[in-house]
């Protein structure tokens, strides 16, 4: 796992093709801006887990 800081305006790219941008950080609340192809799929970490969950059960 790759752990980098960035500011708010600075962002990373991965494999060319997705650009994760920091939008707002500001007293523990952090904005991100993602910008992927259509059929790359994006979902936020707890809505992973819990239908991972689900599919355990």
């Amino acid at each position: 796992m790759l752990v980098i800081g960035r500011k708010p305006g600075e962002y990373v790219m991965i494999n060319n093709n997705i650009k994760v941008e920091v939008v707002k950080s500001k007293d523990g609340d952090l904005r991100l801006a993602i910008d992927a192809p259509r059929d790359i799929r994006i979902v936020r970490g707890e809505l992973y887990e819990e239908k991972n969950m689900q599919q355990a059960r």
